[in-house]
């Protein structure tokens, strides 16, 4: 019978002696003793995490896309040298995808008694407030046989504020702006707001710009000529039920809402204008009233900076009685919300004229490009479908947008790209034509 178990084994090893496989703790302890006490002298030598000091600076607001550096001061208050790994750990939104693992761990060596500062470098992927989570230390000793770990709460915010990608069009609008207030050598030709000067009758001028008696007085035909009125009230209404989380492109409707609502504040407050903003769905969500205005632009991305969408019908009755509070005199109200037809037509359009009777009214409204690709789409079946089903949505977007116009409502209806200088083109239009 062939050899088994132990007896194989041994038989394998020829003439080695069975005692020598055997297990020997007196051995194992002979071998391991020196590197146990190695461990055991590496780990005390160790700098304990508990007692160092930590300390947060750096930035506390950036824009969204743009990095922000935060410092990690670390200050070995022991005894020892501080060898360690540490990681400083904050949301994953709070790194580009793929480079939280090499902007949030670093290498340390801090000689007893000394300080160093770490810098992590954040890439914000989303707005709103990131607060730091806990900084974890792992300690090593002489040897690296062993290491102390432990964690650290050190509070810091860091608040994402809106890109504000429009703000590429702000020159060209302030341009025009200039031209309207007849800071150039151009004037505004016809109607106006408020008297500037008089000049000479040229072809195409406003026959009811001219100024009989000035002309009288002199050889020559004499037009005024205008500026539009300065401190007038606007109010910027955002809202954020849950038609502002429908997705266009990369981002909700409420992100290209609020880049031109940014685009347009900052323009409406070189011009001279009080610069209100209101965001509702069924209650407030943001207010900024009352701001000089150097601090409206400020104001507003900090108040912007926060929101969100909500997933909830807006109450039309409330945020048209909140917006009549907030603008208690003639007023421009610029609504930015959606225009499909259901929200408009039983929720906004019952209680529209409220707002007309007293104000201007602007609506302004995020369209999906992609509409628009579909309708020209042709040569398949799918496609034929597609280019159908487009036609239909543009059709109702048209008649809900003659719908308002019809109540007196000025309608801006623009893709993301072109939403924020088509509503600072339709303020300086509404300027220029003395309706604010």
């Amino acid at each position: 019978m062939a050899p088994t178990g132990r007896a194989a084994l041994l038989a394998a090893l020829g003439s080695l002696p069975v005692g020598l496989l055997e297990p020997s703790w007196t051995g194992i302890l002979a071998v391991n003793a020196p590197l146990a006490l190695a461990c055991a002298c590496d780990y005390a030598l160790a700098a304990p995490v508990r007692r160092l000091g930590l300390t947060r600076s750096g930035d506390t607001t950036v824009r969204l896309g743009e990095p922000a550096d935060v410092q990690l001061t670390v200050t070995n208050l022991t005894k020892r040298p501080l060898r360690a790994d540490v990681r400083d750990a904050w949301p994953p939104s709070s790194w580009q995808p793929g480079t939280e693992v090499a902007a949030s761990r670093h290498r340390l060596d801090v000689p007893s008694g000394e300080r160093r500062r770490l810098t992590t470098r954040l890439r914000p992927t989303r707005r709103g407030d990131h607060r730091a989570d806990r900084v974890t230390i792992r300690s090593y000793g002489p040897l690296g046989l062993f290491t102390r770990q432990g964690g650290h709460r050190i509070p810091w915010a860091l608040r994402v504020l809106p890109p504000f990608a429009s703000r590429k069009h702000l020159p060209s609008k302030l341009a025009r702006l200039r031209e309207l207030d007849g800071r150039t050598s151009v004037l505004i030709r016809g109607q106006g707001t408020e008297f500037d000067s008089l000049r000479e009758y040229v072809p195409g001028d406003d026959t009811r710009s001219i100024d009989w008696r000035a002309t009288a007085r002199q050889s020559a035909v004499a037009v005024r000529t205008w500026r539009p009125e300065r401190d007038r009230h606007i109010l910027l209404v955002l809202d954020t039920g849950r038609t502002s989380a429908g997705r266009v492109g990369d981002a909700p409707r409420l992100d290209s809402s609020m880049d031109a609502a940014l685009l347009l504040a900052a323009l409406a407050s070189r011009a001279g204008d009080r610069v209100d903003l209101l965001a509702y769905d069924r209650r407030v969500r943001a207010l900024v009233q009352g701001k000089a205005a150097g601090d409206v632009l400020p104001s507003v991305v900090n108040a912007l900076a926060t929101l969100e969408p909500e997933l909830v019908e807006t109450d039309a009755r409330g945020l048209t009685a909140t917006a009549l509070r907030s603008a208690p005199r003639s007023s421009l109200i610029v609504l930015l919300t959606s225009l499909d037809t259901a929200p408009i037509e039983e929720g906004l359009l019952p209680v529209l004229p409220r707002l007309t009777q007293r104000h201007t009214v602007l609506v302004a409204s995020v369209a999906d490009p992609y509409i628009a690709k579909m309708a020209a789409s042709r040569g398949s079946v799918e496609a034929v479908y597609d280019a159908a089903a487009a036609a239909q949505a543009q059709a109702e977007r048209r008649r809900t947008a003659e719908q308002l116009i019809r109540h007196g409502v000025t309608v801006v209806d623009a893709t993301p790209d072109d939403l924020a200088p088509a509503l600072a083109d339709a303020y300086l239009s509404l300027k220029a034509a003395g309706r604010l």
